[in-house]
Order: structure tokens, then sequence, then C-alpha cells
């Protein structure tokens, strides 16, 4: 049977990760990549770029599903606007699931969402939209993890920690039980996270 086509939004160092997560899951067929103008006609590990940002709708007409490949630091307004996008010009975005992660059975995950290597996501566990969480990355049971995140390499989210839209969470942080994180929270690589201020994001 015919896989379905994607198409990565992205072209860059994150766009490389999840094209070995896509191959390895095999589900989909990459049909090209969108970048920026200049990188139009490049190869990316052998997929060609074959649009930019004004292609979308005319690619869209084409190919069926989606996936926001732009990595995210500090500002998620990038990958924001590029599933926004997608979905106004008709992209369905799927979930994109590594097949050496693990991912509770009782645990959802958001649409346009990418779980990269070694991750783990624990029982009862909430993702959102168009989150990243990237390798060896866990969250533990009950947490939430809202719209637009990155949780980054080597994570730890413990039980019952909320972390809500376009959160930025540095490679080896390690967040405790309980913590809620406002929205636009930027925690730094490396952080132990055992308070948080209210106001702060």
């Amino acid at each position: 049977m015919k896989k379905p086509q994607l198409v990565l939004m992205g072209a860059g160092g994150h766009a490389r990760s999840c094209i070995d997560v896509i191959e390895q899951e095999d589900t989909f067929s990459i049909a090209g990549l969108i970048g920026s103008r200049s990188e139009l006609g490049a190869k990316v590990l052998g997929y060609k770029v074959v649009g930019t940002n004004d292609d979308i709708e005319k690619i869209a007409r084409e190919v069926r599903f989606a996936l926001v490949a732009v990595g995210q630091i500090r500002n998620p307004q990038k990958r924001i606007e590029l599933f926004q996008q997608a979905i106004a010009a008709g992209f369905e975005m799927p979930i994109v699931i590594s097949p050496r992660a693990y991912v509770s059975r009782s645990a959802l995950i958001g649409a346009g969402s990418i779980v990269m290597h070694g991750a783990t996501i624990n029982s009862n566990v909430r993702v959102g939209e168009n989150c990243i969480v990237n390798s060896h990355a866990l969250i533990e049971h009950d947490s939430q993890i809202l719209s637009h995140c990155h949780i980054s390499t080597g994570v730890i989210v413990n039980g019952g920690v909320t972390v809500e839209t376009g959160s930025f969470v540095g490679s080896g942080s390690v967040i405790r039980e309980g913590i809620h994180l406002q929205e636009y929270s930027v925690v730094s690589m490396g952080s132990v996270v055992s308070s948080w201020p209210r106001n702060q994001s």
C-alpha cells in the first residue's frame, strides 16, 4: 500500500532530526521540504526543498499532510505561524512518534506534534498541538504540556506538572512535581525548577 505523502515546513537542523524519525516510523513518504528562497532546490538528507511559504497553498493541493519542522528556542512564534498557515491551507497535521519512544496508552498527543527518539511519555499525560518532545525527554504521569511547546533533549518533567502554551524547557532541565509554568515561559538549559513565580513569563 502506498504511503501518504508529507511535506516538512522547514529545512534546517530540526528538519533533519524530523526526517530521521519519520523514516524510522515508516508511516509517511516525504514529498519534500518548504524552506527559504535561498534554499530552493537544495537537498536535505536526500529530500528536495520544493517551495517557500508563498507556495504553501499550491503544495497543499497536491500533498495531504504537513509537519512544522522548524525548531523552537525561546520564541515559538515561527512555529505557531507555520502551523496556522498549514491549517489554513488545508493540510492535515499528523502525530509523529518515533518507534524508539514510549507513549502510554492513556496519554494523548495533539495534532502536529512529534515525539523523538528515546522519549518517554507516561500515563495520563496530555501533550497539545504542534509540540516537540525531543530525544530522551521524560514526561511523567498526569502532566500537561499545552500547545506549541518544546520539551528539549533530556528534560525530566515530573508528575502533575503543567507547562502552558508556547513554553520552552531547555536541555537537561528537571521540573519538580506539581509545578505550573505560565504561557511562553523559558527554562534555561540545565535548570532545576523547584518553584516558579506566578507572574514569570
